[in-house]
């Protein structure tokens, strides 16, 4: 093992100019006081780093991205009491820990996300990777973590410690969009049992929105997609119908389904067109969720009397309104008993695979792509 206590010489995955990534050496430097090193064995590949290597949501450049990591242990800086060398983890997004939504135990609805998350950097302005060459700047401390690398400095409240006796190398996707789907129908929506829930897009968000509602003894579970293979695979996790929105009428559908439409519901698209027809397809008193990114420029539009009138409830939901340290270790303890089967969404990459499990993902043909690193 390296010594964690000076810088030393990775590899990651370098966005330096937007739309590819690029494999390459990097320093990385010793973690903090509240930081924490640690050897990814494997990572997920999320829409969000798309879309920030696409600079659709710009992010300064050159960055390393990467943000469902999972992995060892190896080093804790010397306020870390959570977790110890050897320990297994997952790593989540970065909580600042003090804004009001932070002390009243809502850390995805930090005030401060995106200065924390998406800044390329510590607060302070410092960063934990360099240039292998020494000079410049390299971005990094995407989500606090920067995992589409070997190695990653991470924060002590982003780390999760998991069981030893789960398979590491699927765990990454619990930090980010596994949770999102199933914590936004568990926590955020509080779907129960006999409910009637729908969700718009079928993904892996939507499709662990499905399994996350079939746990939740949802007796109606209808999924909405375009791809018959996305439809096919939600059926087997768990939806009772399926729409394909291409083909059907969304709303119609519902409605037909249920008779009066879905207790609640969720879109993980962020296309305003497919927001709309969520809130109507919904009874009477019915909450809807919105979590899917947007263009910047989106505006949801609703009729305000019909909204009203209807009494339904439309909320915004970040990474599920989740606390990680809790709700990873309870999806993980509900995949080892076979009820929250989220490996079906898994496709296995190796780590200079990464442009092709991101094609495969913008194609439709990945669920969720997994980089195994180390």
């Amino acid at each position: 093992m390296a010594d964690a206590s000076t810088e030393r010489e990775i590899t990651a995955a370098l966005v330096r100019e937007k739309g590819s990534f690029e494999l390459g050496p990097v320093l990385l430097g010793p973690p903090r006081d509240d930081e924490i090193v640690v050897r990814i064995v494997a990572t997920g590949l999320c829409h969000t780093d798309l879309v920030v290597r696409d600079q659709v949501y710009p992010v300064p450049l050159p960055v390393v991205l990467g943000h469902e990591g999972a992995g060892v242990v190896e080093a804790v800086g010397a306020a870390v009491e959570k977790v110890v060398p050897g320990d297994h983890v997952a790593v989540s997004f970065l909580p600042c820990g003090r804004c009001r939504p932070c002390f009243d135990g809502s850390p995805a609805s930090c005030a401060n996300f995106n200065a924390v998350n998406f800044a390329g950097q510590r607060p302070d302005g410092s960063h934990a990777l360099r240039p292998a060459d020494g000079g410049g700047i390299l971005h990094d401390r995407f989500f606090g973590q920067s995992s589409f690398a070997t190695h990653a400095v991470t924060n002590e409240r982003n780390t999760v410690k998991v069981r030893p006796d789960a398979p590491l190398e699927l765990l990454g996707p619990l930090g980010c969009g596994i949770q999102t789907g199933a914590g936004t129908v568990l926590r955020a929506l509080s779907v129960g049992v006999g409910s009637t829930f729908a969700v718009m897009g079928a993904g892996a968000v939507g499709l662990s929105a499905v399994m996350a509602a079939r746990v939740a003894g949802a007796t109606t579970v209808i999924a909405v997609d375009v791809l018959p293979s996305r439809l096919e695979l939600a059926a087997e996790l768990g939806a009772t119908h399926t729409v394909n929105g291409r083909e059907q009428d969304t709303v119609e559908e519902i409605r037909r389904i249920t008779g009066e439409g879905v207790d609640y519901a969720l879109d993980t698209t962020g296309l305003p067109p497919l927001i709309g027809q969520m809130v109507e397809a919904l009874r009477q008193r019915g909450t809807a969720a919105v979590l899917g990114a947007s263009a910047e420029d989106a505006v949801i539009s609703l009729p305000a009397n019909t909204f009203m009138q209807s009494c339904k409830t439309l909320m915004g939901v970040v990474e599920g309104n989740s606390v990680p340290d809790v709700f990873v270790p309870q999806l993980l303890d509900l995949h080892m008993q076979g009820r929250f089967p989220f490996d079906r969404l898994v496709t296995f990459y190796d780590f200079d695979q990464i442009n092709e499990a991101a094609a495969d993902a913008e194609a439709g043909r990945t669920v969720k792509p997994v980089l195994r690193i180390g």
